[in-house]
């Protein structure tokens, strides 16, 4: 009765006996107790567990043997079986002692743990020398569900496989697999069918496989696939929230320029969204009134525009609404848009809290931290874009809302200083100074910009920096060079400024110079493209050409497609003697650039050197027919023809040369020419006629006339002959007399050099004799009487003749048969007649000047 617990008289105590102490959870004594070891031998242990005694307490059902109220069934008698193990239904006194261990002092103890260790025991909360745990259940992969499952997650995988190859820039692999999505998940709701299972269909899935599929036709420009897909998906009523996607196929006709279409798309679109969602309904109805500007109906994209800036007002809305009213001419909607505009809010945080208040570490390396991240750079951007859009409203509607252009430029600076864009007002001073340059009114441009002298530095950097290439524009040197110092005093690091001065110390040829400034606004601004083309241009002044090829390859692989910079790697190439190279430049050239005469006939001249002349000849037929005014152009063209014995084709050429040059007699003598080597001597007649009344001194068109008037058997070749004569006495005159006046000078300025050292003394007359400058005196005063000496009219026959560049023929006198060249080589095969018998007898003379009309 000792190990009895008997209730207290007080059974209504609810929270009695919580914190007895129960020695059947003493783990420590398990090996001593009897009941305990035989139910580990045998089956005794398996009997039903035993209740607890206490209600709400959290003993565990544990298979413990018992003195007290254990039953078991054994051959239909029911027996007690009672154990020597003290019963646990006793509780024991406090600081009893238990088969020689002590009893701890807490109410409670942890099982499994004791400051004591009893022998024979191990410390093994866990069971881990039980052995290892069975191994789990093999899957089974040939379950209907578990194929289903796999199939399900190798869709979503196709799908996020699309999305990163879209991410990537890789459209045609994201439509693939993409349309891969669309068949497995095709497949999965088949098998849902075939299993009876097609109520757990993943409606989601489907959704975003369709959705998905929608999206990278559009990504592809497969434009109708897209709306196929897309009304698939807004067909369907089982997906909530799929009008929604009616502002996608919206879009698409959009690009399509099928306006109406999606006007009517956005529309239903805004019925479908509640009012809820008023942010993007405000950006559907900017949709729509972009859509009407496309229409031209400017009065229904005001109605959508003012509507958001009353709802919603934002940068973009606004600017749509002052082009709107700019487009229909109202001054004064005009003004109160643009007003709208400035106060619009941006959403954005100031300047402020970037900028260290305290001394604070930990603040500053937090603000340092914010500074430059996503965040602040959205914020800039946004920003960037906001002032971008003033200051075109500004420049766009400046002429329109006030009588004059400087007026209305005022009006939109004191609106801007009164707003949040203060800073803004400069710029649009500076960018009323540069309308009035492109307006040609350089005085008010000059003035305005002068205004800027006494103010900020950055302000008056930019106003210095313009000024000084207003003046560099009008070769105003010393002026220019002194507002680039000016820029570069308030803003050293300004590279434009430092360009302006490379330039201006370019001009004075000082190259070396020049290169300094253009590489320090290199290292101020590695980006400054005006600075490097500048530099390459100044290496190549120097000759340093493979410095300057560097400076180009460079600036090309920034600018890949500026012809400034291929014509000038071309032009690098060919003074570096590599043709091959400066034609493969010249031919990406054209590829930018196809219709420059220029660069044509640049390349015709390449070809022609390097001997081939039917590219050559090409390329510059195709810059004569983009430029029919370049006189090189049709020298060569016209040589070619002639040089191809296809002289009728020639005379076009020089036709038009005529008519560009109409002074220049040789090409009216190359059209003459033409025509009597084509043998239409007729033509050639009545055009040496025509040349001869417009240039009556012309000595080769005179002997032309009298050689064909000879050859035909006309009248008029006598008077053409006296003529003739009459013109090469007055040139022969006027010849000797330049002579004799160049003579008399140059003696003049060497006696005149020397005078200090000669000495003046009379001349004897043998020493007169041979005086040169008497004797030409002499010369010139026996020349009236036709009593020269024969070299003299040697001599003078030979000037007589004309230069090399002049083209001339030869008259029908048989004193100057020998000298007779034509300037455009041999003539073709003619009928032998006693007219044209001494025509033949000069061909051979004919030869000598036949490549003298190709260009050099």
């Amino acid at each position: 009765m000792e190990n009895v617990h008997l209730a207290a008289e007080d059974e209504d105590d609810l929270y009695s006996g919580y914190n007895d102490y129960n020695p059947t959870f003493d783990s420590e004594e398990l090996d001593n107790d009897i009941g305990f070891q035989q139910a580990v031998r045998t089956s005794h242990g398996r009997r039903p567990p035993m209740t607890a005694k206490f209600p709400g307490t959290a003993i565990a059902a544990r298979p413990v043997g018992t003195s007290y109220g254990v039953e078991s069934s054994q051959g239909g008698r029911l027996l007690k079986a009672r154990s020597q193990m003290v019963s646990s239904m006793g509780r024991p006194m406090t600081g009893a002692v238990q088969d020689g261990a002590a009893r701890p002092m807490t109410a409670v103890r942890a099982a499994g743990y004791s400051s004591t260790m009893t022998r024979g025991s191990t410390f093994d909360p866990l069971g881990q020398s039980k052995g290892p745990a069975p191994a789990l259940e093999t899957k089974i992969e040939d379950s209907p569900e578990e194929k289903i499952k796999i199939l399900e997650k190798k869709v979503n995988d196709l799908i996020e496989e699309s999305c990163m190859a879209y991410s990537r820039g890789d459209q045609q692999v994201a439509l693939e697999r993409a349309k891969e999505a669309g068949r497995k998940e095709r497949a999965l709701v088949r098998q849902r069918e075939q299993t009876g299972t097609s109520d757990h269909i993943n409606l989601d899935l489907t959704y975003s496989v369709l959705f998905n599929l929608a999206n990278q036709y559009a990504n592809n420009d497969m434009y109708q696939e897209a709306l196929n897909t897309y009304s698939v998906i807004v067909k369907n009523k089982m997906f909530s929230n799929a009008g929604r996607l009616k502002v996608n196929m919206a879009n698409i006709y959009f690009k399509q320029k099928n306006f109406p279409k999606a006007i009517k798309f956005y529309r239903m679109a805004l019925d479908q969204i509640s009012n809820a969602h008023k942010e993007m309904r405000i950006k559907i109805m900017q949709n729509i009134g972009v859509v009407f500007i496309k229409m031209g109906q400017y009065s229904d994209a005001i109605t959508s525009f003012e509507h958001i800036m009353s709802e919603s007002p934002n940068i973009k809305s606004g600017f749509n609404l002052i082009l709107c009213y700019y487009a229909i001419g109202d001054r004064d909607r005009m003004k109160k848009s643009f007003q709208k505009l400035i106060s619009a809010p941006l959403g954005i945080d100031e300047e402020d809290k970037y900028i260290p208040a305290n001394d604070d570490p930990k603040a500053n390396m937090v603000i340092e931290a914010i500074k430059n991240d996503q965040l602040h750079q959205m914020e800039r951007d946004r920003k960037a874009l906001a002032e971008k859009y003033i200051m075109t409203s500004a420049k766009l509607i400046a002429p329109a809302i006030e009588n004059s252009f400087a007026a209305g430029f005022d009006w939109c600076v004191d609106m801007v200083k009164s707003s949040q864009y203060v800073e803004l007002a400069n710029d649009l001073e500076i960018n009323k100074a540069i309308t009035y340059l492109r307006q040609r009114d350089f005085n008010q441009a000059v003035e305005t910009l002068k205004t800027f002298e006494k103010k900020d530095s950055r302000v008056k950097s930019a106003a210095a920096t313009n000024l000084s290439f207003l003046y560099f524009l009008e070769r105003d040197f010393d002026q220019a060079d002194r507002y680039a110092d000016m820029a570069m005093s308030a803003d050293r690091y300004n590279p434009a400024a430092l360009i302006n001065k490379g330039n201006t110390v370019f001009e004075r040829q000082d190259y070396e110079k020049a290169a300094e400034f253009y590489k320090e606004a290199l290292r101020n601004d590695s980006s400054c493209t005006e600075g490097l083309y500048n530099l390459g241009l100044t290496y190549k002044k120097l000759g340093r050409l493979d410095e300057a090829l560097d400076c180009f390859l460079k600036l090309h692989a920034i600018l890949r497609n500026c012809p400034q910079v291929m014509f000038q790697l071309a032009s690098l190439y060919e003074m570096l003697e590599d043709p091959h190279q400066a034609i493969d430049w010249l031919m990406q050239l054209i590829s930018v650039t196809p219709t420059d005469p220029q660069v044509l006939a640049k390349l015709g001249e390449l070809y022609d050197n390097e001997g081939d002349k039917s590219q050559a000849f090409q390329h510059y037929y195709e810059s004569f027919r983009y430029f029919p005014s370049n006189i090189g152009v049709i020298e060569w063209l016209g040589a070619y023809y002639i040089d191809t014995q296809f002289c009728e084709k020639a005379i076009q050429y020089f036709e038009r040369a005529t008519l560009i040059q109409p002074t220049q007699v040789k090409w009216q003598l190359m059209v003459a020419s033409c025509y009597r080597r084509s043998g239409n001597y007729q033509k050639a007649l009545d055009t040496y006629k025509d040349i001869h009344r417009k240039f009556p001194e012309n000595v080769e068109c005179l002997r032309f006339l009298v050689r064909l008037c000879t050859d035909m058997g006309l009248k008029e070749v006598q008077e053409y002959a006296t003529k003739l004569k009459k013109v090469e006495k007055m040139k022969e005159i006027r010849e000797q007399r330049v002579k004799s006046g160049r003579e008399s000078s140059a003696r003049g300025r060497r006696e005149g050099s020397a005078g200090s050292d000669l000495e003046v003394r009379p001349v004897s007359h043998s020493e007169a004799k041979h005086s040169p400058v008497l004797e030409q005196a002499r010369d010139s005063s026996h020349s009236g009487r036709g009593t020269s000496t024969r070299s003299e009219r040697l001599s003078a026959k030979l000037r007589s003749l004309p230069g090399n560049n002049e083209p001339y023929e030869a008259s029908a006198q048989q004193n100057i048969d020998a000298s007779y060249m034509d300037p455009l080589g041999p003539q073709m095969e003619r009928p032998k007649t006693a007219a044209k018998k001494r025509i033949e007898e000069d061909e051979f003379a004919d030869e000598e000047l036949g490549d003298d009309l190709l260009p050099e």
